[in-house]
């Protein structure tokens, strides 16, 4: 096999006409340089030099070798260009785990940002729910970070070998469907809304048990008229007319006609939303990232 070294050799000497004037421009003595060709000439098994006492004169082969040379060490740099390309995206990769309702509204956000086409992160996401991704986080080699909530002190455990990033809050908001009669923005309290229908959490969710607790705390007694995990499917049944539900604001980012947002305020209750991933340095392009989504969040 033809070294690449050889032929850059072979360039310099038919350029400047002898191995010493080639072996001061590379840095090589004069007796390298006359290895390195000698090398070559068995390698190809032409003659590349006529050898006189006091001078070298190239042959045609060593012509015609020089024109292909040029082309094969310009083809063999753009090769490493890609190749270190390759390996400098394949450092920068970010695999992502993340909930739905943040993947619908806020994460494409951050990806028609600015800041977003500077960090030059080679992005691959999977949208799943939190214990999912908690999941492959612990069992490693499957996801860089993933993006979860938390609801009080409820549900999700994360892994012992995680360190929690706090990005920011998703506060929940009260819907009631428009057909009350009660206006959008109104403020009403916790005991005129007891009795009336609801959409809740199916029991026994880490949620549920804690809006159950916090209905409880203020005198809230709801009467259930459907059960409902899926935020989507509570709003579109609340705009329909069936009940109140309680929503984080991420939903309410797709909010459709026929509901009306009240405060009230003995119910003040958030998704924490944090960032998990392997204990270490935070790279800066990931740290950069996660503002990048704290501030879509905000």
């Amino acid at each position: 096999m033809v070294n690449p070294v050889h032929l850059t050799t072979l360039i310099e000497v038919v350029r400047l006409g002898s191995f010493a004037a080639a072996a001061a421009h590379l840095g090589y003595t004069p007796s390298a340089v006359s290895q390195q060709m000698s090398a070559l000439e068995r390698d190809t098994g032409v003659e590349l030099f006529r050898r006189t006492a006091r001078s070298i004169e190239p042959t045609d082969a060593a012509l015609v070798m020089v024109r292909h040379a040029a082309k094969v060490l310009t083809d063999i740099d753009a090769l490493k260009a890609a190749t270190a390309r390759a390996a400098e995206a394949a450092g920068r990769q970010l695999r992502l785990g993340i909930f739905p309702s943040l993947a619908t509204h806020v994460l494409p956000r951050v990806l028609r940002s600015e800041g977003w086409r500077r960090l030059g992160l080679d992005l691959h996401v999977s949208v799943a729910e939190p214990g999912d991704t908690v999941r492959r986080l612990a069992e490693g080699g499957d996801l860089d970070i993933v993006l979860v909530y938390q609801v009080g002190q409820s549900g999700l455990a994360w892994p012992h070998t995680a360190e929690r990033l706090w990005v920011g809050d998703d506060p929940f908001h009260v819907v009631l469907p428009e057909s009350w009669g009660i206006a959008d923005g109104a403020q009403v309290t916790a005991d005129q809304l007891g009795g009336m229908p609801w959409i809740v959490h199916h029991p026994g969710t880490g949620d549920a048990t804690v809006i159950d607790r916090l209905f409880a705390s203020v005198g809230l007694a709801p009467r259930v008229v459907a059960y409902s995990d899926d935020f989507n499917a509570s709003l579109g049944l609340a705009s329909a007319g069936l009940g109140a539900a309680l929503v984080p604001g991420l939903a309410l980012r797709s909010r459709p006609p026929g509901v009306v947002v009240v405060d009230v305020p003995e119910i003040r209750l958030a998704r924490n939303i944090f960032a998990l991933r392997p204990r270490g340095a935070l790279d800066t392009p990931t740290r950069l990232f996660l503002d990048l989504v704290a501030e879509a969040l905000r």
